[in-house]
């Protein structure tokens, strides 16, 4: 089974966060399971509609103390207890207290190595903008608090003067950290900036929705139309000829590994490759279809300067309905690939304002993602989604 990966959503009491997770709730596919980690009191009311959202499949509590302190040491049996009663594709952590829970990422990923049922995909800070008096603290050890945070969301804003919105960027920006941050529109932010790509948002796909899924989940949203904090690339790479070729995974780790984190948020890609890809821990995720001597697909799931690889189930003719490799597509290194005619890679970026067009560019102009082949006939797209 993959490791369950875990959203951690923190700010301090009032900032937004319970309204985040509800507005995320109806953006998630149907059957999708998740559950809640809550450490603090919430209002009756609305843990009443978490409770009884169809989306939330189980909630924990830890009460009477800090999560990132003196209860550190419960979060291990409450996730265990969630993944074994709940079986969840994700979890969410919703803890109030430290605006950077520098502990309680480091836990869960230490509980990740030790384990492997866990994977840390993303620490998101709410900052109520109407009611935050900036940060005073940034020493050193506020800094390095600050690198465990992936994403600043600034809720409330609507509600003061541009000069106020300034002064809460400007304090964040004396920390002098690449740390991505966005506004919530009335306290909603799109599902692809808040989660990455998991295998529970990709099983039980046949091949045509795997080639739309990924433009799909960033498809133009009207109502986010006045103010779009993000952008989004659309990608493709294919072999032209009639022989299917594996991605370079020496070069898509050197794109991975140098992609600012200021600029670009999320990438998320259903990846082709010849021999398993290592995640940014070093470890491979081999898939079973390599051991037939077939190239397998994977889910990347890029989030802030971390990187996860996993197995996607193989796609044999089209939509897993058959076994047989008949009229599978050889791959140049003798490989084969059961299925239809596809992309080797078909990925999504989640950039910052601005500056889809410059990625956009730099992509198309070659030498961050080819085939493993670097065949120059190779069909390379890169079109602005939103």
């Amino acid at each position: 089974m993959p490791a369950i990966p875990i959203t951690i959503i923190t700010g301090f009491l009032g900032s937004g966060k319970t309204t985040l997770i509800l507005n995320l709730i109806p953006q998630l596919p149907k059957g999708y399971k998740l559950a809640l980690l809550k450490n603090e009191f919430g209002d009756l009311a609305i843990d009443s509609q978490l409770a009884s959202s169809s989306a939330i499949s189980g909630v924990q509590e830890l009460l009477n103390g800090c999560i990132c302190c003196n209860l550190v040491g419960q979060l291990g049996d409450a996730l265990e207890t969630l993944r074994k009663d709940v079986a969840p594709d994700r979890i969410i952590i919703e803890t109030s207290g430290s605006a950077f829970p520098a502990t309680l990422a480091m836990e869960v990923n230490r509980l990740g190595r030790e384990t492997g049922n866990f994977v840390l995909d993303g620490v998101i800070v709410v900052i109520d903008v109407e009611n935050w008096k900036g940060y005073d603290d940034t020493s050193y050890t506020a800094k390095l608090q600050a690198r465990y945070t992936d994403l600043i969301v600034f809720n409330k804003w609507e509600h003061v003067s541009s000069r106020r919105y300034e002064d809460c960027l400007d304090r964040v920006g004396d920390l002098d950290l690449q740390v991505a941050n966005v506004k919530s529109d009335r306290g909603r932010v799109k599902q692809g900036v808040l989660l990455g790509l998991d295998s529970a948002l990709a099983k039980d796909m046949g091949s045509a929705e795997v080639n739309n899924t990924l433009e799909n989940e960033h498809a133009h949203d009207h109502s986010m139309d006045h103010q779009s904090e993000v952008e989004v690339i659309s990608i493709t790479l294919a072999p032209t000829g009639d022989v299917q070729h594996g991605v370079d995974l020496e070069m898509l780790e050197t794109f991975l590994l140098s992609a600012p984190k200021d600029e670009i948020y999320r990438i998320k890609a259903i990846v082709t490759a010849s021999h398993p890809p290592s995640s940014s821990d070093g470890k491979a995720a081999e898939s079973a279809d390599h051991q037939s001597g077939m190239a397998a697909k994977y889910i990347l799931n890029w989030a802030f300067g971390r990187w996860t690889f996993t197995p996607l189930a193989s796609f044999k003719q089209g939509a897993a309905t058959s076994s047989s490799t008949d009229s599978a597509t050889p791959l140049a290194n003798g490989s084969v690939f059961a299925s239809d005619r596809e992309p080797a890679l078909r990925m999504t970026i989640i950039s910052a304002r601005y500056e889809a067009e410059k990625w956009k560019k730099r992509i198309l102009s070659g030498g961050l993602l080819e085939l493993e082949t670097h065949d120059s006939s190779r069909a390379l797209r890169a079109e602005r989604i939103s």
